[in-house]
């Protein structure tokens, strides 16, 4: 597990894993959100997003990466993220993950090493141990981070979903490019 890039002149592990990146997926709770259910007495799930990840999301997709969600819940929340966010593919209530990674992966047509999976709980594990990058948050199971080849700094829910989009872009090169449009 790298918790943060060292600059040493040449690409760290987990950069040179990053630029071969073509599809970011993502589980919800726990990644995404800080992993607070909250459900009010009318049965209605509510989750809360970070408008950060949210813009981070917008720009990696903009720099050519795709971007899935799998996740065990199902919940009109998450569609309407995927909507706002330019996620359109999304695999929810699903039980075997890995099933769903697969699926996805022969869909998009690309090869497991060339997906990036972030994830927080053990059911994540089994396509984070067939994908190019496994990535976690500080919050996550022990057994989770052992896993990982990266950990964000940014806490679930606060900022690591943005991080993840940045480390990416940035190792593919298409950071400068998608911050130029800021900086007129």
């Amino acid at each position: 597990m790298n918790s943060e890039l060292i600059d040493l002149g040449q690409a760290s592990p987990v950069e040179e894993r990053a630029k071969r990146i073509k599809v970011l997926i993502f589980d919800v709770d726990g990644v995404m959100t800080d992993g607070s259910l909250m459900i009010g007495d009318d049965g209605q799930e509510y989750k809360s997003f970070h408008s950060l990840d949210g813009l981070g999301m917008k720009l990696l997709k903009a720099s050519g990466v795709d971007m899935a969600i799998i996740t065990g819940r199902s919940s009109k929340v998450v569609t309407k993220r995927a909507e706002t966010t330019g996620i359109a593919h999304f695999y929810q209530g699903v039980d075997d993950k890995l099933e769903a990674f697969k699926d996805l992966v022969k869909k998009l047509n690309v090869s497991p090493d060339e997906c990036a999976f972030m994830g927080d709980d053990v059911v994540d594990l089994p396509p984070m141990r067939r994908c190019g990058l496994a990535i976690t948050v500080p919050s996550a199971t022990p057994l989770v981070k052992q896993y990982a080849h990266y950990c964000t700094n940014a806490r679930a829910g606060f900022g690591a979903v943005r991080e993840v989009c940045e480390l990416i872009m940035r190792a593919q090169g298409t950071f400068d490019a998608q911050m130029a449009q800021f900086l007129k």
